[in-house]
């Protein structure tokens, strides 16, 4: 293929571009590939998880300006285009029953409506590849799952000049893939590996609990990545509201990480190309078409 290769990631919240994918997409920059984030909602009931920030009036009030401004930090840092799709943040409902989802709210849209903005956006764009989550949303957030909706019909819609004739000329993805960094595999492997080495694993509720909280999926696709984690990490502490630098989040020193798993993992839901599973690479059957 002579033409640039293009990706998007679309998430639900600004921070999920930085926990979900940050790595590959910042070695896809590094070789010229053009990657745009499309970031779903503006993460506006998204609760204040950094303890050290936590009770700051001011980003009590200005949530919405503070998550803009990380989200434009943690973007510089990875080298990445990104484009806000407008909705609202649903929150995370918490109780027994759950209490019913914000009036207005990004879960509760219309799915064939709210694809058609994502359905502009890739005819825009022109990606070659797409990721996003898979049903389960990765975790049950309302908006995980809602992202994962409007990008399945999306993937579809994009190249069918019947539909959504007003987003402009039709361009049809070739790949389409979930995120699942959080799988298993790697989870035991950092685990055993810590452990091993008489450090303590943050790990062990984890896979204690994992047969209960069914995430193990079918990884089709393994990118090399490692020498980015550090660019990685760094686009996760942009997002200051929401990551505690000294949190859970980087208790495995990054040494132990590139030895050990030194890649992030997809499932690969669509393809409209040729390829071999597994992989080492989402253009795998477009570079060479």
């Amino acid at each position: 293929m002579t033409e640039q290769l293009r990706m998007m990631a679309v998430h639900a919240h600004p921070d999920d571009e930085s926990s979900k994918g940050a790595a590959t997409m910042a070695k896809y920059v590094s070789e010229g590939v053009d990657v745009l984030v499309a970031t779903c909602t503006g993460g506006e009931r998204g609760s204040i998880l950094n303890p050290k920030l936590q009770g700051d009036p001011y980003i009590e009030e200005h949530i919405h300006e503070v998550r803009a401004k990380e989200m434009a930090e943690a973007r510089d840092i990875l080298g990445v285009k990104q484009e806000w799709l407008g909705y609202v943040d649903s929150g995370l409902p918490e109780g027994d029953p759950l209490p019913p989802l914000p009036e207005g709210c990004f879960a509760l849209q219309d799915v064939e409506e709210a694809a058609g903005t994502l359905v502009k956006l890739i005819r825009e764009f022109k990606p070659h590849v797409i990721t996003t989550y898979d049903e389960n949303g990765g975790y049950p957030h309302p908006d995980h799952i809602m992202t994962h909706k409007i990008s399945m019909v999306a993937f579809e819609a994009a190249g069918d000049p019947a539909r959504y004739p007003e987003a402009g000329e039709p361009w049809q993805p070739l790949k389409l893939y979930y995120n699942q960094g959080f799988n298993r595999q790697r989870t035991q492997a950092l685990h055993d590996a810590l452990t091993e080495r008489g450090l303590e694993s943050p790990y062990g509720e984890w896979l204690e609990r994992w047969d209960s909280i069914g995430r193990d999926r079918n990884l089709t696709t393994f990118v090399p990545c490692g020498d980015f984690f550090e660019i990685r990490d760094k686009a996760l502490v942009a997002h200051a509201t929401q990551i505690d630098p000294d949190g859970g989040w980087f208790r495995v020193p990054l040494d132990i990480q590139r030895e050990v798993w030194p890649t992030e993992e997809y499932e690969l839901a669509k393809s409209l190309v040729s390829t071999s599973l597994p992989e080492d690479d989402l253009f795998a059957g477009i570079r060479n078409n």
